[in-house]
């Protein structure tokens, strides 16, 4: 049987400032890692659609 998931923990201070502030984060991938990962993705999705390991 699985185990309960346990409860987030709470952050104050300097810990919740930080969170915060990586949260609002615009990380943005430059157009050719955007385009690697897509490759990626469709050759991915082929072996899955083609029932390949």
């Amino acid at each position: 049987m699985a185990r309960p998931i346990a409860e987030t923990p709470i952050l104050f201070g300097e810990d919740a400032r930080r969170f915060e502030s990586r949260m609002k984060e615009n990380l943005k991938e430059s157009p050719e890692r955007i385009a690697e990962i897509r490759k990626n993705y469709e050759i991915v999705r082929q072996w899955f659609a083609n029932g390949e390991n």
